[in-house]
């Protein structure tokens, strides 16, 4: 016969008298909140504020919500959580729409948003449309259905009549119930337009957006006000779009494929994200052009790839993390507040200039 011998941890170590299991039972089931908070010694309300992390949690010393978690896991408690949602007439969980899952922009941003929600006890769905029309039009109201209380819509364009709080990653229109969480654009293209200009590069090419990203638009806008700026002229045939659903490199091999075939001479090319310059990389290079001797290349976004490509990609960093964390706060502020309280329409988030080895001063 086999034996056991359980090592109990000195934090969860029942007092004397006290047993680590409730009387008339042995089911994970059977341990309460009450008798949780009695082994610990402490207030069942100190206990599920720590157990359901509730932002309250954040005035009770570390050391005590440390030996609460590890008390929890010991005796194998599990909070109720149909309960608690019955009582507060709350779901306490998110619905996350997003274009796609795949490494890059949107990864990034959920990895933000998983974080905090998770930090602040929430459950999330994930919902991915590869830019449907009929299930961007639809998620939001299946979503509902499971009693969402908010949403986070990721490079998503968002609909009137939502009647829970949204905020929209990458959102640029004014709609009624959403809050967008957007990049200066203005303030992107000028330092990358400046970088490329302060090299000595005056003969530029461009890959635009897909025409269903959110940030296709606004960020042209912006790039051709900075090129007016900085007094480079734009070649329209020296501007190509990416084209397709796919977040591949491929999108951006084919589009530098074009603008080499058109025999227009560039010294510097400026990608509308990493993944597209680093398909440009390669096209530039079958062609025998070199990085960044003979063209310098400039990316955006700040994949976790970016420095690690060879030569280290230079590229306007936008904290996708950070915009992630800044949606979910955002919105378990809004979820939290009074009814018909005031929201901000619109939080800017400040890129920065990411200078690495793919841009060098142009050749005379």
């Amino acid at each position: 016969m086999c034996q056991t011998t359980r090592i109990e941890h000195p934090m969860t170590r029942p007092k004397a008298g006290a047993s680590a299991r409730p009387r008339g039972g042995n089911s994970a089931q059977s341990v309460s909140l009450k008798f949780l908070a009695e082994h610990l010694q402490l207030s069942p309300a100190t206990v599920s504020l720590v157990i359901n992390r509730s932002p309250a949690a954040k005035s009770i010393p570390q050391r005590t919500q440390e030996r609460i978690r590890a008390a929890a896991r010991e005796l194998n408690y599990r909070p109720n959580f149909t309960a608690r949602s019955l009582r507060q007439q709350r779901s306490f969980t998110i619905g996350v729409v997003v274009p796609e899952i795949s490494e890059g922009y949107a990864a990034l941003v959920m990895s933000g948003i998983e974080d905090h929600l998770l930090q602040e006890g929430y459950f999330y769905f994930v919902v991915s449309h590869r830019h449907r029309a009929d299930l961007i039009e639809e998620y939001p109201r299946l979503l509902q259905q499971r009693a969402v209380e908010g949403l986070i819509a990721v490079d998503t364009a968002c609909r009137k009549g939502v009647p829970i709080p949204v905020v929209a990653v990458s959102g640029h229109r004014e709609v009624e119930g959403v809050t967008n969480i957007a990049l200066d654009h203005v303030k992107a293209a000028n330092l990358a337009i400046e970088h490329l200009a302060q090299l000595g590069h005056s003969k530029l090419a461009f890959i635009k957006g897909q025409e269903f990203s959110s940030d296709t638009e606004v960020r042209w806008e912006a790039v051709r006000g900075a090129a007016r700026k900085a007094h480079l002229e734009i070649d329209n045939r020296l501007v190509g779009q990416l084209e397709g659903e796919s977040s591949s490199p491929e999108l951006g091999y084919e589009v530098t494929r074009k603008l080499l075939a058109t025999g227009e001479r560039f010294t510097a090319l400026f990608a509308f994200n990493d993944i597209s310059a680093i398909g440009a990389i390669r096209a530039l290079r079958e062609a025998g052009r070199r990085i960044p001797e003979d063209v310098s290349v400039v990316g955006f976004d700040d994949i976790q790839s970016a420095a690690y490509q060879n030569p280290g990609l230079t590229t306007v960093r936008q904290p996708l993390r950070q915009m992630g964390v800044i949606a979910a706060e955002t919105l378990l502020r809004r979820i939290n507040a009074p009814a018909k309280a005031p929201y901000p329409k619109t939080v800017t988030i400040e890129p920065e200039l990411i200078v690495r080895e793919s841009t060098a001063r142009a050749k005379p």
